[in-house]
């Protein structure tokens, strides 16, 4: 009998969060997983093989796929997670220098894997692309502009780039979480511009996002989409991570425009002028 090889896939931001919980998950399922660090390989630390890579270098990305190709010979997924929001502040309140590295990481970065991965899955005539978007690639999140702007990026890519390679059997899907409970938060970049007429607006919505946080989901709810889609027959472009995900995906494409944008400014307390009563707080979706 012909023996059956586990398939490899390559996890990008797999030493903490929904990278880690993804990369555990596919190497339960049989995958043969290897997750990237920037901070380099911890041996024995988790069930999967880590490599070292920064998404942001070209020399290194191209080291990383390297290794996997010499070791295994394939790559048949590839999960783009690596990435970095910056803490709730006004858009003005980040530099260029800030926009640019959160870009360079989030969006470019995918990229960069991608454009490295895709020619060995031609020759393969195989593979899978799993992107880690975010609900706000389709809702806006105020105070939250440039991550908000680097999602919206990923999923438009996303979309565009599985058109293109689907008739060379490579499929490409994006997952998009809501408010989950990972490491992410507590690594934000704080802005580098503030300016003090958004300080009580920036106070409040960092007060309303950990009050929600308090709540998110794990990421292994992201974790078994990743799964989902790099499993499925035919793999959906876009999924919805969680119950929360799926109520606002439903929301965004049903509900009125104008009952959209008034509950994500109830939600944030936007509206609330200073020195009055707060609103009561309310989960506005």
């Amino acid at each position: 009998m012909n023996r059956i090889e586990p398939k490899i896939a390559l996890v990008t931001g797999a030493s903490s969060g929904i990278g880690q919980a993804t990369a555990e998950r596919l190497a339960n399922a049989g995958y043969n997983v290897f997750g990237t660090s920037r901070r380099g390989t911890q041996a024995g630390k988790h069930p999967f093989e880590m490599l070292s890579l920064d998404v942001t270098s070209d020399a290194s990305v191209e080291a990383a796929v390297s290794e996997v190709i010499r070791r295994e010979g394939r790559i048949d997924l590839l999960v783009n997670n690596a990435g970095f929001g910056v803490a709730p502040a006004g858009a003005e309140e980040s530099s260029m220098d800030q926009a640019r590295a959160i870009f360079d990481t989030n969006f470019f970065g995918l990229i960069r894997m991608t454009r490295t991965v895709v020619p060995h899955m031609r020759r393969q005539g195989s593979g899978r692309i799993i992107n880690i978007g975010s609900v706000l690639g389709f809702l806006p999140m105020p105070y939250g502009a440039l991550y908000a702007a680097t999602k919206h990026a990923v999923a438009g890519y996303s979309e565009s780039l599985d058109h293109e390679l689907r008739t060379r059997g490579i499929r490409v899907s994006v997952i998009e979480p809501a408010y989950t409970k990972t490491p992410f938060d507590a690594n934000f970049l704080e802005p580098d511009a503030k300016l003090d007429e958004y300080r009580e607006a920036r106070a409040g919505v960092t007060k309303r996002v950990n009050e929600v946080m308090a709540t998110a989901e794990h990421p292994a709810v992201v974790a078994e989409a990743v799964l989902k889609a790099a499993s499925a027959m035919r793999p959906q472009v876009r999924y919805a991570a969680g119950s929360l995900a799926k109520r606002l995906r439903f929301l965004r494409r049903f509900a009125p425009a104008g009952l959209v944008d008034a509950g994500i400014r109830k939600d944030l307390r936007l509206d609330v002028r200073a020195g009055s009563q707060p609103a009561r707080t309310a989960r506005a979706f």
